[in-house]
Protein backbone atom coordinates (compact mmCIF):
# COMPACT_ATOMS: atom_id res chain seq x y z
CA UNK A 1 0.00 0.00 0.00
CA UNK A 2 2.62 2.64 0.61
CA UNK A 3 4.80 1.63 -2.64
CA UNK A 4 1.37 2.32 -4.50
CA UNK A 5 0.90 5.77 -2.72
CA UNK A 6 4.50 7.07 -3.64
CA UNK A 7 3.84 5.67 -6.78
CA UNK A 8 1.08 7.71 -7.46
CA UNK A 9 3.14 10.80 -5.18
CA UNK A 10 5.90 10.37 -8.03
CA UNK A 11 3.62 10.46 -10.95
CA UNK A 12 1.20 13.32 -9.49
CA UNK A 13 3.28 15.85 -7.68
CA UNK A 14 7.19 14.82 -8.25
CA UNK A 15 7.86 13.96 -11.42
CA UNK A 16 5.47 16.38 -13.37
CA UNK A 17 7.27 19.61 -11.47
CA UNK A 18 10.87 18.22 -11.97
CA UNK A 19 10.10 18.19 -15.83
CA UNK A 20 8.53 21.39 -15.85
CA UNK A 21 11.83 22.73 -14.02
CA UNK A 22 14.03 21.24 -16.61
CA UNK A 23 11.45 22.11 -19.52
CA UNK A 24 12.07 26.02 -17.62
CA UNK A 25 15.73 26.02 -18.14
CA UNK A 26 16.23 24.88 -21.40
CA UNK A 27 13.92 27.72 -22.27
CA UNK A 28 15.45 30.54 -19.92
CA UNK A 29 17.90 32.50 -21.18
CA UNK A 30 21.46 31.09 -20.92
CA UNK A 31 19.44 28.08 -18.90
CA UNK A 32 19.88 30.21 -15.91
CA UNK A 33 18.56 27.66 -12.70
CA UNK A 34 17.11 30.44 -10.61
CA UNK A 35 15.09 32.11 -13.61
CA UNK A 36 13.44 28.32 -13.75
CA UNK A 37 13.02 28.62 -10.22
CA UNK A 38 11.17 31.74 -10.10
CA UNK A 39 8.82 30.79 -12.87
CA UNK A 40 8.64 27.66 -11.62
CA UNK A 41 7.28 28.93 -8.25
CA UNK A 42 4.76 31.45 -10.13
CA UNK A 43 3.23 28.32 -12.22
CA UNK A 44 2.67 26.41 -8.68
CA UNK A 45 1.22 29.26 -7.35
CA UNK A 46 -1.25 30.03 -10.07
CA UNK A 47 -2.54 26.68 -10.09
CA UNK A 48 -3.23 26.73 -6.26
CA UNK A 49 -4.69 30.12 -6.17
CA UNK A 50 -8.09 29.67 -6.55
CA UNK A 51 -7.85 27.68 -3.41
CA UNK A 52 -5.45 30.46 -1.82
CA UNK A 53 -7.72 33.25 -2.94
CA UNK A 54 -10.87 31.29 -0.74
CA UNK A 55 -8.59 30.48 1.71
CA UNK A 56 -7.37 34.15 1.98
CA UNK A 57 -10.74 35.65 1.76
CA UNK A 58 -12.56 33.14 4.73
CA UNK A 59 -9.57 34.88 6.98
CA UNK A 60 -10.22 37.87 6.34
CA UNK A 61 -14.20 37.31 6.88
CA UNK A 62 -13.58 35.81 10.20
CA UNK A 63 -11.95 38.85 11.12
CA UNK A 64 -14.61 40.96 10.36
CA UNK A 65 -16.82 38.74 12.20
CA UNK A 66 -14.84 38.85 15.13
CA UNK A 67 -16.90 40.90 17.18
CA UNK A 68 -20.23 39.23 16.42
CA UNK A 69 -18.47 35.80 16.91
CA UNK A 70 -17.24 37.13 20.94
CA UNK A 71 -20.91 37.94 21.06
CA UNK A 72 -22.31 34.38 20.83
CA UNK A 73 -19.77 32.52 22.78
CA UNK A 74 -20.34 35.65 25.78
CA UNK A 75 -24.43 34.91 25.42
CA UNK A 76 -23.77 30.92 25.22
CA UNK A 77 -20.78 30.95 27.10
CA UNK A 78 -22.75 27.76 29.54
CA UNK A 79 -24.00 26.10 26.18
CA UNK A 80 -21.65 25.03 23.97
CA UNK A 81 -23.47 23.26 21.40
CA UNK A 82 -25.95 26.46 21.12
CA UNK A 83 -22.74 27.90 20.61
CA UNK A 84 -20.85 26.00 18.10
CA UNK A 85 -24.52 26.07 16.19
CA UNK A 86 -25.16 29.92 16.18
CA UNK A 87 -21.22 29.60 15.11
CA UNK A 88 -21.90 27.51 12.26
CA UNK A 89 -24.70 29.10 11.14
CA UNK A 90 -22.86 32.69 11.10
CA UNK A 91 -20.48 31.04 9.30
CA UNK A 92 -23.25 29.76 6.51
CA UNK A 93 -24.36 32.82 6.58
CA UNK A 94 -21.44 34.71 5.43
CA UNK A 95 -20.20 31.19 2.67
CA UNK A 96 -17.39 30.66 4.96
CA UNK A 97 -15.65 27.36 5.12
CA UNK A 98 -13.44 27.11 8.34
CA UNK A 99 -11.55 24.21 6.97
CA UNK A 100 -10.54 26.36 3.58
CA UNK A 101 -7.12 27.07 5.56
CA UNK A 102 -6.82 23.44 6.44
CA UNK A 103 -7.81 22.36 2.60
CA UNK A 104 -4.61 24.86 1.56
CA UNK A 105 -2.25 23.09 3.73
CA UNK A 106 -2.92 19.91 2.56
CA UNK A 107 -2.63 20.78 -0.77
CA UNK A 108 0.81 22.81 -0.57
CA UNK A 109 2.69 20.11 1.47
CA UNK A 110 2.66 17.71 -1.23
CA UNK A 111 3.84 20.53 -3.76
CA UNK A 112 6.61 21.46 -1.12
CA UNK A 113 7.64 18.21 -0.64
CA UNK A 114 7.91 17.45 -4.17
CA UNK A 115 10.21 20.98 -4.81
CA UNK A 116 12.41 20.21 -1.75
CA UNK A 117 13.07 16.59 -3.22
CA UNK A 118 13.65 18.47 -6.56
CA UNK A 119 16.19 21.00 -5.36
CA UNK A 120 17.83 18.29 -2.84
CA UNK A 121 18.52 16.50 -6.38
CA UNK A 122 20.90 19.20 -7.78
CA UNK A 123 21.15 19.78 -11.36
CA UNK A 124 22.04 16.12 -11.93
CA UNK A 125 18.28 15.09 -13.21
CA UNK A 126 17.49 11.35 -13.60
CA UNK A 127 16.77 10.75 -17.48
CA UNK A 128 14.65 7.81 -16.27
CA UNK A 129 11.74 10.24 -15.12
CA UNK A 130 12.52 12.74 -17.93
CA UNK A 131 9.54 12.53 -20.27
CA UNK A 132 10.61 11.88 -24.11
CA UNK A 133 9.34 15.35 -24.89
CA UNK A 134 11.46 17.20 -22.47
CA UNK A 135 14.52 18.36 -23.76
CA UNK A 136 17.56 18.76 -21.33
CA UNK A 137 19.86 21.09 -21.24
CA UNK A 138 23.18 20.40 -21.68
CA UNK A 139 24.90 23.49 -19.80
CA UNK A 140 22.94 24.29 -17.08
CA UNK A 141 23.94 27.97 -15.83
CA UNK A 142 23.73 27.42 -11.56
CA UNK A 143 24.78 30.75 -11.38
CA UNK A 144 21.69 32.67 -10.99
CA UNK A 145 21.98 35.75 -12.87
CA UNK A 146 25.74 35.34 -12.60
CA UNK A 147 26.39 35.96 -9.21
CA UNK A 148 24.50 33.42 -7.01
CA UNK A 149 25.04 29.77 -6.89
CA UNK A 150 21.44 28.14 -6.62
CA UNK A 151 23.25 24.66 -5.49
CA UNK A 152 25.01 25.68 -2.58
CA UNK A 153 23.69 27.54 0.95
CA UNK A 154 23.48 31.06 1.18
CA UNK A 155 22.73 33.49 4.03
CA UNK A 156 21.67 36.28 1.85
CA UNK A 157 18.97 33.88 0.40
CA UNK A 158 18.14 32.58 3.64
CA UNK A 159 17.62 35.49 5.36
CA UNK A 160 15.76 37.25 2.63
CA UNK A 161 13.50 34.29 2.96
CA UNK A 162 12.75 34.84 6.47
CA UNK A 163 11.99 38.47 6.05
CA UNK A 164 9.67 37.58 2.95
CA UNK A 165 8.12 35.49 5.67
CA UNK A 166 8.05 37.88 8.27
CA UNK A 167 6.00 40.38 5.76
CA UNK A 168 3.68 37.73 4.89
CA UNK A 169 2.70 36.93 8.09
CA UNK A 170 2.49 40.56 8.88
CA UNK A 171 -0.15 40.51 6.53
CA UNK A 172 -1.72 37.17 7.16
CA UNK A 173 -2.14 37.17 10.72
CA UNK A 174 -2.66 40.50 11.95
CA UNK A 175 -2.03 40.47 16.30
CA UNK A 176 -5.40 40.89 17.97
CA UNK A 177 -6.20 44.48 19.32
CA UNK A 178 -5.41 44.96 22.73
CA UNK A 179 -8.89 45.11 24.93
CA UNK A 180 -9.74 47.09 28.07
CA UNK A 181 -8.63 45.90 31.36
CA UNK A 182 -12.35 44.78 31.75
CA UNK A 183 -13.28 42.92 28.77
CA UNK A 184 -9.38 41.03 28.98
CA UNK A 185 -9.77 37.25 29.05
CA UNK A 186 -7.02 34.62 29.32
CA UNK A 187 -8.03 33.49 26.04
CA UNK A 188 -7.56 37.03 24.59
CA UNK A 189 -4.46 37.63 26.21
CA UNK A 190 -3.22 34.17 24.70
CA UNK A 191 -4.30 34.88 20.64
CA UNK A 192 -2.10 38.06 21.09
CA UNK A 193 0.83 36.45 22.67
CA UNK A 194 0.41 33.61 20.19
CA UNK A 195 0.02 36.51 17.21
CA UNK A 196 2.98 38.49 18.50
CA UNK A 197 5.19 35.22 19.07
CA UNK A 198 4.20 33.56 15.37
CA UNK A 199 5.21 36.71 13.63
CA UNK A 200 9.05 36.10 14.84
CA UNK A 201 9.28 32.64 15.31
CA UNK A 202 8.17 31.25 11.85
CA UNK A 203 10.92 33.71 10.38
CA UNK A 204 13.58 32.66 12.39
CA UNK A 205 12.60 28.95 11.86
CA UNK A 206 12.30 29.94 8.24
CA UNK A 207 15.75 31.42 8.23
CA UNK A 208 17.36 28.65 9.77
CA UNK A 209 15.82 25.84 7.99
CA UNK A 210 16.84 27.51 4.25
CA UNK A 211 20.02 27.37 5.64
CA UNK A 212 20.38 24.11 5.80
CA UNK A 213 19.23 23.61 2.26
CA UNK A 214 20.39 25.00 -1.10
CA UNK A 215 19.70 28.74 -2.32
CA UNK A 216 17.09 27.08 -5.10
CA UNK A 217 14.85 26.27 -1.90
CA UNK A 218 15.21 29.71 -0.26
CA UNK A 219 14.29 31.34 -3.60
CA UNK A 220 11.74 29.17 -3.82
CA UNK A 221 10.22 30.09 -0.36
CA UNK A 222 11.40 33.56 -1.07
CA UNK A 223 9.27 33.77 -4.70
CA UNK A 224 6.07 32.33 -2.99
CA UNK A 225 6.14 34.81 0.09
CA UNK A 226 6.28 37.93 -2.16
CA UNK A 227 3.94 36.29 -4.47
CA UNK A 228 1.34 35.77 -1.23
CA UNK A 229 2.06 39.45 -0.09
CA UNK A 230 1.19 41.20 -2.68
CA UNK A 231 -2.05 39.04 -3.35
CA UNK A 232 -2.64 39.94 0.55
CA UNK A 233 -2.75 43.20 -0.27
CA UNK A 234 -4.64 43.43 -3.04
CA UNK A 235 -7.25 41.79 -1.16
CA UNK A 236 -6.55 43.53 2.02
CA UNK A 237 -7.31 46.97 -0.17
CA UNK A 238 -10.57 45.67 -2.07
CA UNK A 239 -12.08 44.99 1.77
CA UNK A 240 -10.80 48.40 3.00
CA UNK A 241 -12.18 50.20 -0.29
CA UNK A 242 -15.15 47.97 0.82
CA UNK A 243 -15.68 49.33 4.05
CA UNK A 244 -14.79 53.15 3.47
CA UNK A 245 -17.99 52.96 0.57
CA UNK A 246 -20.52 51.12 2.70
CA UNK A 247 -19.56 54.08 5.71
CA UNK A 248 -19.79 57.02 3.49
CA UNK A 249 -23.29 55.95 2.23
CA UNK A 250 -24.13 55.19 6.41
CA UNK A 251 -24.70 51.70 5.87
CA UNK A 252 -23.98 49.74 9.27
CA UNK A 253 -20.57 47.70 9.46
CA UNK A 254 -22.86 44.42 9.70
CA UNK A 255 -23.41 45.10 5.89
CA UNK A 256 -19.90 45.56 5.45
CA UNK A 257 -19.39 42.39 3.56
CA UNK A 258 -15.87 41.15 1.28
CA UNK A 259 -16.54 39.37 -1.92
CA UNK A 260 -14.79 36.74 -3.32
Amino acid sequence: MFGFLVSVYNIVFYQPLLNGLVFLIDVMPMHDIGLAVILLTIIVKFIIFPFQHRSIITQRKMRELAPELKRVKEKYKKDSQMQAKKTMEIYREHGINPLSGFLILLIQLPLFIALYKIFMGGVNFDSSIIYPFISVPQNINIHFLGFFDMTQRSYFWAALAGISQFFQMKLSIPVPEKTSESQKTFKDDLARSMGVQARYIMPAFVFFIALKFSSAMALYWTTMNIFAIVHESVVKKKAEKITRTTQKNGETTGNNKITD
